[in-house]
């Protein structure tokens, strides 16, 4: 295991362990400070001087919400994050230390946050616009209840710093650190969601330890490699791409099991929460506070990271992604895609994936392997509307085996240039084995288009005709 893997697993298991002692907390104020005070302590301890640039993201940031009118303040925001984030990749060319992976995983998450908090005051003031004009009564008034946010400078920088998911996530809202400092209530299910969360986790770990001893990312750029054959250049970007998923999916689960121990994210099941959203049944929420404690079933899919199964099974490209890294994925759709100013579906992804891959780093690799997924997803959909949509339920089966076949060898194309990295070493693995997907992927686009065209020209002839009859 890296020495950055021990580091992590460490920092996990102290954050499980420490989340009763802070749920055992009473009071608003004491909750937010121990939290933020401890996460702050690990940040030095592992980041040292490189604590710095989270601590000035993380000022300034406050500063721009605090004084710029919220109108905007979630646009300036999102610049000077990003921006800052291009000062951070780029420090060994102005002389200073150079970064710890530790402390980007830190600016990584951090960035998510301070943005995604100014993106919540932008929204609490458009609530209160639309309240003062269309207010129907209660049903508005109870939803800005439950949404609304009104942080201070110091609000703002304890939850900079709050020690849950500092290096790992899962993204969650402002409003949702709020509610956990609130929280009083024990969770009568937690034992029962924590046991339903690692029942899996032993076969993760095994899986990742075999397989990752016996196919490693280092072994594709030696000498040796080369000279393989084409079948077994192919073949390994499969076990590469399976121990790259079971490495996050031990992450992550330890992460959400984070959350649980310190009660962040736990709202009722009939809330109806929703991933990184929170919940969205505010009556239901409010009626809740008034039932016994012991009655109330809590869940946590507002912090749920990953959906294991829809990963390895989900047929479709769209639903593939939509399973990873699920908290990040709801930021990307709520601060990035929905406020695109583009009508096209297709240029919109294409965009999003533009701001994931720089919000992952600088690495061509990321570029190469992000930007591959709005022409793959275009050729399913394209086929899904030509071959799926309205046929029997049989032949929908088949097209959904066949696009999970083919998704899973264009995802395990695309995590080469995930974790190759450089330019050379990601094109140098595609060019040993020929671009395939590059290549299928244009034939599937130009096929597509053909049967699309058809199918339009088809309908057209036949609309005319019967206006003939008519």
């Amino acid at each position: 295991m890296a020495s950055d893997d021990l580091s992590y697993v460490c920092l996990l298991a102290f954050s499980i362990c420490f989340g009763p002692v802070l749920k055992r907390t009473v009071g608003y104020r004491n909750k937010q400070l121990l939290s933020s005070g401890v996460g702050l302590i690990i940040v030095v301890l592992w980041c040292r001087q490189n604590v710095l640039h989270s601590l000035v993201a993380a000022f300034i940031n406050s500063l721009i919400i605090k004084f710029v009118s919220p109108k905007s303040c979630h646009w300036i925001s999102f610049a000077w994050c990003f921006g800052y984030l291009a000062f951070f990749r780029t420090t060994s060319y102005f002389g200073l230390p150079a970064i710890q992976p530790l402390a980007n995983a830190v600016q990584l998450i951090l960035t998510l946050k301070l943005i995604g908090l100014a993106f919540e005051v932008h929204a609490t003031y458009k609530n209160k616009q639309a309240a003062s004009v269309t207010s129907d009564g209660n049903t508005v008034d109870l939803q800005n209840s439950y949404q609304n946010i009104d942080p201070s400078i110091a609000d703002m920088m304890c939850y900079s710093y709050c020690y849950i998911g500092l290096f790992t996530g899962p993204y969650y809202k402002f409003r949702t650190y709020v509610d956990m400092l609130n929280q009083q209530r024990d969770i009568p299910n937690l034992k029962d969601l924590m046991v339903a969360r690692l029942k899996r986790l032993p076969l993760y770990i095994a899986a990742f330890f075999i397989v990752s001893h016996y196919f490693t990312i280092q072994y594709v750029q030696t000498e040796e490699f080369s000279t393989r054959s084409f079948w077994l250049r192919m073949f390994y970007m499969s076990p590469i791409f399976f121990v790259f998923r079971m490495r996050f999916y031990c992450a992550w689960i330890l992460a959400e099991c984070m959350c649980m121990t310190a009660g962040l994210g736990a709202y009722p099941v009939a809330s109806q929460p929703r991933c990184g959203k929170g919940p969205t049944d505010y009556l239901a929420l409010q009626l809740s506070e008034d039932e016994s404690p012991e009655r109330v079933m809590y869940d946590f899919e507002t912090v749920r990271n990953i959906q294991e199964y829809d990963c390895e099974f989900a047929p479709s490209v769209r639903e593939g992604l939509r399973s990873w890294n699920t908290t990040v994925q709801y930021w990307l759709a709520s601060n990035v895609y929905r406020h695109l100013p583009v009508n096209s579906s297709a240029l919109k992804v294409a965009m999003t994936m533009g701001v994931s891959a720089y919000w992952h780093g600088i690495h061509p690799g990321y570029y190469l392997s992000f930007l591959t997924v709005p022409p793959t997803m275009m050729v399913n959909e394209m086929f899904a509307a030509r071959f799926r949509d309205g046929q029997s339920p049989r032949q929908q089966k088949l097209f959904d085996w066949l696009c999970w076949f083919f998704k899973m060898r264009v995802f395990e194309y695309m995590c080469m240039g995930f974790l190759l990295l450089s330019f050379e070493a990601t094109v140098g693995y595609w060019s040993s084995v020929y671009f395939m997907w590059h290549i299928w992927l244009g034939l599937m686009l130009v096929a597509g288009t053909l049967l699309a065209s058809t199918r339009t020209r088809v309908g057209q002839e036949g609309a005319g005709a019967q206006q003939k009859i008519d």
